[in-house]
C-alpha cells in the first residue's frame, strides 16, 4: 500500500485540532492575499502550532492548498431528495450561487483556482473537489432516470457539470450578478438539454 500523501491523514484529537487550527490560517492567507503569501511558517505563527508539524505534515503550500480543497469537499451539503428533478437541480445551482457569493467562500474559492493554474497538486486537489462534488450530486439524475423524469443513458456526471458551468463562468469570467434567478437558469438549462438527450451516454 503507497504512503499517504502529506496532508492527508484523517486522524482525531490533537492532530485533527492543529489540523483545523492551520487549515483555518491557511484559508484566512489566501482570502486575504492569495497563495504566494502561503508560507508555511507564517501559517504556523498564525495558527499557533509549531513549525516542524507544519512542516511534516504538508510540506509546501501546495499540499497545504490542496488538503484545504479536500476538506472543503468533506464538509460541503450533502446533495438534495426533494423527488423531483427539477427541485433538485435548482437546490443544487443555488448551492453553488450560495457558496461563490458568500463573502469568504467565494474569495476563497478565486485564491484556489488561482492557485491550481501554477501548483499542480493545487490543480490536482481542484479536480478532487469538483468531481466529489458532482459525484455527490449525480445521484439526483440517476434517481430521475428511475422515476422515468430523463431518458434511459443520461450521464449523471455531464448534468451536473452543466448545471454549474454557467455559474463559475460568470464567476470567474463575465462577472454577470450570481443570484437566485442565475441559479434558475443554470438548472433549467441543464434539465432541458437532459431532457432533449445532449447527455445520453
Amino acid at each position: 500500500m503507497a504512503a499517504p500523501q502529506p496532508g492527508a491523514v484523517r486522524p482525531g484529537g490533537r492532530t485533527a485540532r492543529v489540523r483545523e487550527a492551520v487549515l483555518r490560517a491557511a484559508g484566512d492567507t489566501l482570502v486575504e492575499k492569495g497563495f504566494d503569501a502561503l508560507d508555511l511558517a507564517e501559517i504556523a505563527r498564525v495558527a499557533e502550532v509549531g513549525k516542524t508539524t507544519v512542516y511534516r505534515r504538508w510540506g509546501t503550500p501546495g499540499t497545504l492548498a490542496a488538503d484545504l480543497l479536500d476538506e472543503m469537499a468533506e464538509s460541503s451539503l450533502p446533495r438534495a431528495r426533494t423527488g423531483s428533478v427539477d427541485q433538485d437541480l435548482r437546490d443544487n445551482a443555488r448551492l453553488v450561487v450560495k457558496t461563490l457569493t458568500d463573502p469568504r467562500q467565494g474569495r476563497l474559492f478565486k485564491a484556489l483556482i488561482a492557485a491550481s493554474l501554477c501548483n499542480e497538486q493545487a490543480a490536482q486537489a481542484l479536480y478532487r473537489f469538483y468531481a466529489v462534488r458532482i459525484d455527490e450530486w449525480a445521484g439526483c439524475i440517476t434517481d430521475a432516470v428511475e422515476r422515468g423524469e430523463l431518458p434511459a443513458g443520461t450521464d449523471p456526471r455531464r448534468v451536473i457539470a452543466a448545471v454549474s458551468a454557467p455559474l463559475y463562468y460568470a464567476f470567474l469570467n463575465t462577472g454577470e450578478p450570481l443570484n437566485d434567478a442565475a441559479a434558475d437558469r443554470a438548472a433549467a438549462g441543464a434539465l432541458a438539454a437532459a431532457r432533449a438527450g445532449v447527455f445520453s451516454l
